[in-house]
């Protein structure tokens, strides 16, 4: 009688037990897999807003994925490039207004916190004015996408191949602030390849190598 007690007690806190951990592991995942990873930026910037409601193509801001193993982040002068142009047409359009003339100085401002980060970062006022004395800095960007450091990954050829950048980042275009959707694991790769061996990329047929050494050498 004894034992069947034990038995019993014994397989309730076996019940509890796993009751109490499967939630746990539902979220359980292998070393370096960092999907869902979120962090905050040092400048809110949306590719919400540039790529999605802009439609601005990834690859005029990360074109080194076109030209080496890594995207890289844009130089600030690759936001300006934009924002040079969108803050005079601004000025300009106001300074046309007669009622505005007064405020044609405001005009040129650009009140968003975001935006005062990036000029502060090149040294310019919000006027796009040198500031005597300011230094530039570089935005201290927190990397989102990251391989472990015996992986070897190349964007040009995947690139060059016509794989978009949905793919592997997901919707970007629909994020305020970047994630990471995909697990970027090895089976998660491998079997990319193997599909796209069989249905092909962009209507072209392609071999997508499964072989060790393509990525670990």
């Amino acid at each position: 009688m004894r034992s069947y007690v034990v038995t019993a007690l014994l397989a309730a806190g076996l019940g509890y037990n796993l009751l109490a951990v499967t939630p746990r592991i539902a979220n359980w995942r292998l070393p370096g897999d960092h999907q869902d990873y979120e962090p905050a930026q040092p400048i809110a910037y949306s590719h919400r807003l540039h790529a999605g409601e802009l439609a601005i193509p990834c690859l005029y801001c990360h074109f080194g994925a076109e030209r080496s193993r890594h995207a890289g982040i844009p130089p600030a002068n690759v936001c300006m490039n934009c924002h040079r142009s969108v803050s005079a047409a601004l000025a300009a359009v106001r300074a046309e207004d007669s009622q505005a003339k007064a405020e044609s100085r405001r005009a040129r401002r650009i009140v968003s916190a975001e935006i005062t980060k990036l000029y502060a970062s090149l040294g310019l006022d919000d006027t796009l004015r040198p500031i005597e004395g300011a230094q530039r800095t570089s935005v201290r960007w927190v990397q989102v996408h990251k391989l472990p450091d015996f992986v070897y990954f190349d964007h040009r050829p995947h690139v060059a191949a016509g794989v978009t950048c949905q793919t592997c980042h997901g919707l970007v275009e629909t994020m305020e602030r970047v994630r990471q959707t995909t697990p970027l694991s090895m089976g998660w790769c491998v079997n990319c390849h193997r599909s796209t061996n069989t249905t092909g990329v962009a209507g072209r047929r392609v071999n997508a190598s499964t072989n060790c050494t393509t990525c670990h050498y």
